[in-house]
């Protein structure tokens, strides 16, 4: 049995660690919603004091990783026991994947703020739209199969990672830096490429947080 499903039966009781496992999951639905806001500054412009303010939320996202470190750190240490410990640690594990997600996200409002103009992916790649589209899906998936534990859901979303994700941005990356694939600016082929990239690794680390619930601590974030 995968040690995560073990933090979900506490999610109604009314100690630390249970409290640490509700405000990672508040933590990653905020994750979402500045992913989802992002993708729509970048795809249909917006005014650069909107894009700045939303950048500043990261700061939340950031403060809800610091309450669960001390969440985490406070019930082990008035507990005195280790007998849950790898509970603690798979949600610490947990919120530094949400935070690269956030850091990534803010890195597309960066986009959206320096690029002049508009991105969106299916006026110009095939792939790079189904690799958005992909993460759009996998976001909303993988809290799916966080909050139902849906062993089934997580372990199609492990497989599906590296053929529908990683291998599309990378030919896209190699191909714009090897002068296969040119798209009229180096400002917009620059544009282009960070953006495969930045999904490409918004996807890897949804990937790494639904490894907690298929595998044991010590494989979280890699293949059984």
């Amino acid at each position: 049995m995968t040690i995560i499903k073990d933090v979900v039966n506490l999610w109604k009781a009314e100690d630390l660690l249970s409290q640490a496992w509700n405000r990672s999951y508040e933590m990653m639905e905020l994750s979402r919603e500045i992913f989802s806001q992002a993708i729509k500054y970048l795809r249909n412009g917006e005014n650069i004091e909107t894009l700045k303010a939303l950048k500043k939320r990261d700061r939340e996202i950031n403060a809800f990783q610091q309450e669960v470190r001390r969440k985490v750190l406070t019930h082990y240490s008035v507990e005195q026991k280790t007998s849950d410990m790898a509970n603690g640690l798979i949600l610490i594990n947990m919120v530094v994947d949400i935070e690269r997600i956030g850091d990534y996200s803010k890195n597309i409002l960066d986009l959206a703020i320096n690029y002049s103009d508009k991105i969106i992916s299916e006026e110009i790649s095939e792939d790079l739209a189904l690799i958005e589209n992909e993460v759009k899906l996998r976001f909303d998936k993988t809290l799916e199969a966080i909050h139902t534990q849906d062993s089934d859901l997580a372990n199609s979303l492990m497989k599906g990672y590296k053929e529908n994700m990683a291998q599309k941005s990378d030919e896209i990356v190699n191909a714009i830096i090897s002068g296969k694939l040119e798209f009229g600016s180096i400002s917009k082929s620059a544009s282009i490429s960070l953006y495969a990239r930045y999904l490409k690794r918004i996807g890897a680390h949804l990937k790494n947080i639904t490894t907690t619930i298929v595998n044991p601590f010590d494989s979280i974030g890699y293949k059984k």
